[in-house]
């Protein structure tokens, strides 16, 4: 078969390195660097590596995941025949990822994307104390938690539901706001809000109950303001089986038992 502009990526894994050499064997490749559609084996994890990655190189492909991870939810079934085919018949689904931007107690300013939530996390036995503002509204002026974070549609089936948070559609123009483990105000479950909120957190006692940042994968330790709000100016492809797509998997994730 024709490389048709596919380029292969694989995680570190044995599992994904066995498949990836399955694939070469099969089918001829593009240059990753050249590449108009990647396909991903790995997990969940890889796959976000992958998305960030072309976030920060500004050049954005879609990709085809195959799962040889655990989870898998990002990925389609792993099947070596009928690939092209199934690409030219896969359906695109766009995410549009978070950006978060956090001032650190130091002064330091970082600004990182997010595809599934930005989470702010308490870092030693003591509870956070957060101050949490949409549109420069304080909303709660003390949030006593282990944590807080905001997620897309599509990350609401992760951290976000494991946290009790509500399950988003894919098409829903919303964000998930979630405490994590609420102390106080101890009946506060979360809010939803449209997607052009600007969520705002301060830290409140930054020496004594230091907190920190995680966009997905990315830390920053000791924060005292981070700011989140979805950056419509990049999106990413993802492409999926129509019979098991994104979209489906996330409603369907509602009926869960």
């Amino acid at each position: 078969m024709a490389a048709l502009g596919l380029g292969l990526a694989s995680s570190h894994t044995p599992v994904a390195k066995a498949a990836e050499e399955m694939l070469r064997s099969r089918y001829d490749w593009a240059d990753l660097d050249t590449a108009e559609t990647l396909v991903a084996l790995g997990g969940d994890g890889f796959m976000l590596q992958t998305l960030h990655d072309m976030l920060t190189s500004g050049r954005s492909r879609p990709v085809f995941g195959m799962n040889r991870g655990t989870v898998g939810f990002l990925m389609n079934e792993w099947r070596i025949d009928l690939l092209a085919e199934r690409i030219a018949g896969a359906k695109a689904i766009r995410v549009t990822p978070l950006e978060m931007t956090a001032r650190t107690v130091a002064g330091d300013l970082t600004r990182h994307a997010a595809i599934n939530e930005v989470s702010l996390l308490r870092e030693t036995r003591q509870t956070a104390k957060i101050e949490v503002s949409v549109n420069g509204r304080v909303v709660i002026p003390e949030l006593v938690c282990d944590g807080v974070l905001v997620a897309t549609p599509a990350g609401s089936t992760a951290y976000n539901l494991s946290a009790h948070g509500p399950i988003l559609p894919l098409a829903a123009k919303l964000l998930a706001l979630t405490p994590i483990s609420p102390f106080r105000p101890r009946r506060w479950s979360g809010a939803i809000l449209q997607d052009d909120a600007c969520i705002g957190f301060r830290v409140l006692e930054p020496e004594n109950r230091p907190v920190s940042a995680v966009a997905d994968q990315f830390e920053i330790r000791d924060v005292a303001q981070v700011d989140v709000r979805l950056d419509r100016e990049r999106s990413l492809t993802l492409l999926f089986d129509p019979e098991h797509a994104l979209d489906e998997r996330i409603a369907m994730e509602q009926f869960a038992t």
